[in-house]
C-alpha cells in the first residue's frame, strides 16, 4: 500500500489542507464544552439573560465557523482521494495493457477487473476517510482528556483510564479483522470470476443443460463469501457495542466522581457537564475512529492487492528498437491502394540480402543468399508452471509473399506458434526472426505495427465500423477500409446497411453473426495494411465458398503479406507454398500439400479424415473451391 502513496504527490496541497481544516474545526469544538460551563454557572446561576445570549452568540458562531471548516476540510479530502484514485486507475490500466498474454493468463481477467472496480472505489472510499478523521479524531480525542484535565485534575482521572481500554480495543479488533478481510476479497474474486464464465458462456450452459449445476457451484461460492463476510462482520460489530459500553461505564464513573465533588464544593455543576460533554466527545470520535480503521483495514487489503499487481513485471518487455536489416521501399503511391492492402513497405532485391543460412528445407543450396520474412530457429516455448512443453525445437523459415499453412490436431500448439511472431509470448529457448532480427529487438509497436493478427475468438467493440476498423490503422482512408472489406468478402453486407461504414456495433458485435465477425476483424486486420498476416483459424465460421473466395482475394493483394493460415481444415492450407503439420508441439512435416500426403502420416490422417470417397478411401483430390 505505501508504494501507491507517490501517486498522491499531485495532490500534496490538498493532503495537507484536509486534515489542516479539520484540526482547526476539532479546536473549535473543544471549547464548546468550556462555553456550556459558563453559560450554566455564570448565566443561569446568576439570572443573567444577557450573558447567556451573549455565549449563545458565541456557540452559533463556532458552529458555522466549524462548518465551514468541515465543508473546506471534505471538499480538499474528496479533491485529493477522486484524484488520486484516478490517477492509479489509469497507471493500473497501462500496466495491465503492457501485461503479456503470460501474465494476464496468470492474473486471470475477473481479479484484473475486480481490481480496477471495487478495490479502486474501496481505496477511494478509505483515503477519503483518513483525510478527514485520522488525525481529526485522535487529537479530538487527547484535546477533550487535557481540557478535563483543565476542568478538574481528579475527576478527569477517569478519562485515563477510559481511552487505554477504547484503544485497546479499537486496535485489537483491527488487526483480528485485517487479515480476514484479505479473504473476503479473495472469495469476492472467485465469486466474480464464476459470474463472469456463466454471463460469457450462457448459451453453452444452456446447450448442455447446466443451469442447475452452475446455480448450486455460484450458492457454494456465493454462501462462502457471505459466511466470511458474516464472521468479519461480527468481529468488526464487537467494536460499537464495547466502545459504548466502556465509554458509557466511564461516564457513570464521572458523574458519580463529579457528584461527590460538587456536594463537597470543589466542583461546579457547569464543570460536570463540560466533564460530561468531554466524555460524549470521546465516545462520538472513538466510533468514528473505530468505522475508519475497519474501512481503512478495508481499503489497505485492497491497496495492497493493487499494488501485487503493479509489482508484476511484463516478461514481454521492449527491445532495443533495432530495425530490420533489410532495406525498404515504398511500393504504391500514397493514396492508391490495391486490394485493401494500400501502401506498405516492400523487400529490396534478393541479393542485397544477408546470408542467414542454408539448411536444405529452406534454402537450395548451403551458403545461398535468402531473404526470410519470418524464421524459427529451433524455437521452444513452456508455458508457466506447465510440466511439458507447448512448442518443441521449431525450426522452418519463410520467404516474403509466402503463405504458410499452419494445421494440426486440437492441442497441437498451432496457435502457440503464430504467438511467438508478435510476441505475444516469448520462446524459452531458440529465436523467432522477421526481417532477419530477432523479434526481441524489436520495439513492440514497430514489430507488432508490420503484422495483422487475426485470433481465434472474434472480437469487436461497441461502436461504429468505421471505428472498428480503424483500430487497424487510425488514418486509415474510407476507401482503403472499404478495399479491406472487400478483401473480406463483407462489403456487400456493409453497403447494405443503411449507415454503412457508420452503422452500430453492439458490444461484443452481438449484433453480427459468427461470420461477419470473423470478416470484419478479417477486414480490420487488412486496414493495417500488415507485411505478415496472421489468420488464427479465423475463417471457422464461413463455408467453403466464401473462405475460399478470402483466400483468393488476399493472395490478389499488392503487394501480397506473407501469410500465415492456421486452420483445422486442409482445404484452407492445401494449395499453400508451404504447410507446417504440428503434432503435440512438435514439427511432423514441412512441405507441400502433395510432399506431405506421402510423406507426413499425421497430415494424411487428417486430410483423409476430411476427404474420402463412399468406400471410406482417399480420392488423392479435392476440387478446387
Amino acid at each position: 500500500m505505501k508504494k501507491l502513496l507517490v501517486y498522491l504527490k499531485e495532490y500534496k496541497k490538498e493532503t495537507i489542507l484536509a486534515p489542516l481544516f479539520k484540526l482547526l474545526e476539532a479546536t473549535l469544538e473543544l471549547f464548546v464544552p468550556l462555553v456550556v460551563a459558563a453559560i450554566i454557572d455564570v448565566g443561569i446561576a446568576g439570572g443573567d439573560t444577557g450573558y447567556i445570549l451573549r455565549m449563545v452568540g458565541i456557540l452559533v458562531l463556532l458552529g458555522a465557523v466549524g462548518l465551514a471548516f468541515s465543508i473546506t476540510a471534505q471538499f480538499f479530502a474528496a479533491k485529493a482521494a477522486v484524484g488520486f484514485v484516478k490517477k492509479l486507475r489509469q497507471v493500473l490500466f497501462f500496466h495491465i495493457q503492457k501485461l503479456s498474454y503470460t501474465e494476464l493468463d496468470t492474473q486471470g481477467t475477473s481479479t484484473l477487473i475486480t481490481r480496477m472496480t471495487s478495490d479502486m472505489n474501496q481505496v477511494q472510499s478509505g483515503l477519503n476517510l483518513t483525510l478527514r478523521l485520522l488525525m481529526r479524531s485522535p487529537f479530538v480525542i487527547v484535546g477533550a482528556m487535557v481540557m478535563a484535565f483543565t476542568v478538574d485534575s481528579k475527576a478527569a482521572l477517569v478519562f485515563a483510564v477510559d481511552i487505554p481500554a477504547l484503544a485497546l480495543v479499537v486496535f485489537g479488533i483491527m488487526f483480528a479483522s485485517i487479515p480476514l478481510y484479505r479473504k473476503v476479497q479473495s472469495r469476492l474474486d472467485g465469486v466474480m470470476l464464476l459470474t463472469r464464465e456463466n454471463l460469457t458462456g450462457v448459451r453453452v450452459l444452456r446447450a448442455f443443460c447446466k443451469e442447475e449445476e452452475q446455480v448450486r457451484e455460484f450458492s457454494q461460492k456465493n454462501q462462502e463469501l457471505t459466511d466470511m463476510q458474516k464472521f468479519v462482520g461480527r468481529i468488526s460489530a464487537l467494536l460499537n457495542p464495547l466502545t459504548y459500553i466502556i465509554v458509557n461505564a466511564a461516564i457513570i464513573a464521572l458523574i458519580w466522581v463529579g457528584a461527590l465533588r460538587v456536594d463537597m464544593g470543589l466542583l461546579t455543576q457547569g464543570a460536570v457537564v463540560a466533564l460530561y460533554n468531554y466524555m460524549a466527545q470521546i465516545l462520538t470520535e472513538m466510533v468514528k475512529l473505530a468505522n475508519m480503521i475497519i474501512n481503512l483495514t478495508r481499503s489497505i487489503a485492497c491497496g495492497n492487492r493493487i499494488a501485487a499487481v503493479l509489482e508484476v513485471e511484463p516478461t514481454v518487455t521492449d527491445g532495443n528498437g533495432v530495425r530490420s536489416n533489410l532495406r525498404v521501399k515504398e511500393q504504391n503511391e500514397p493514396g492508391e491502394p490495391e486490394s485493401g492492402a494500400g501502401t506498405r513497405s516492400e523487400t529490396v532485391p534478393e541479393e542485397d540480402c544477408a546470408v542467414i543460412r542454408g539448411e536444405s528445407e529452406n534454402s537450395s543450396a548451403v551458403g545461398e543468399k535468402q531473404c526470410f520474412a519470418v524464421e524459427f530457429r529451433h524455437a521452444h516455448l513452456r508455458y508457466p508452471n506447465a510440466a511439458d512443453e507447448s512448442l518443441t525445437d521449431i525450426d522452418f523459415a519463410v520467404k516474403p509473399g509466402e503463405t504458410v499453412g499452419v494445421i494440426g490436431g486440437t492441442g497441437s500448439g498451432k496457435s502457440s506458434l503464430v504467438n511467438l511472431i508478435p510476441r505475444f509470448y516469448d520462446c524459452e529457448k531458440g529465436q523467432v526472426l522477421v526481417d532477419g532480427a530477432d523479434v526481441r529487438d524489436y520495439s513492440l509497436d514497430d514489430l507488432r505495427g508490420r503484422i495483422g493478427v487475426v485470433p481465434q475468438k472474434a472480437v469487436l467493440f461497441a461502436g461504429t465500423i468505421r471505428e472498428n476498423l480503424q483500430w487497424g490503422r487510425r488514418d486509415a482512408a474510407e476507401k482503403e477500409m472499404i478495399a479491406a472489406l472487400k478483401t473480406a468478402q463483407i462489403a456487400e453486407i456493409i453497403e447494405k446497411k443503411e449507415n454503412g461504414l457508420d452503422s452500430l456495433v453492439e458490444q461484443g458485435g452481438r449484433n453480427f453473426s459468427g461470420g461477419q465477425r470473423q470478416r470484419l476483424t478479417i477486414a480490420r486486420a487488412l486496414v493495417r495494411r500488415p507485411e505478415i498476416l496472421i489468420l488464427d483459424d479465423s475463417s471457422s465460421a464461413l463455408d467453403y465458398a466464401t473462405d475460399a473466395a478470402l483466400r483468393k482475394a488476399i493472395a490478389a493483394m499488392q503487394p501480397k503479406p506473407t501469410l500465415f493460415l492456421v486452420s483445422q481444415r486442409t482445404s484452407s492450407i492445401m494449395h499453400a507454398d508451404k504447410i507446417v503439420v504440428l503434432d503435440d508441439g512438435q514439427v511432423a512435416g514441412i512441405g507441400t500439400h502433395g510432399d506431405l500426403l506421402n510423406t507426413c502420416s499425421v497430415y494424411r490422417e487428417i486430410y483423409e479424415s476430411q476427404f474420402h470417397d463412399a468406400s471410406g478411401k482417399s480420392d488423392g483430390e479435392v476440387p478446387a473451391v
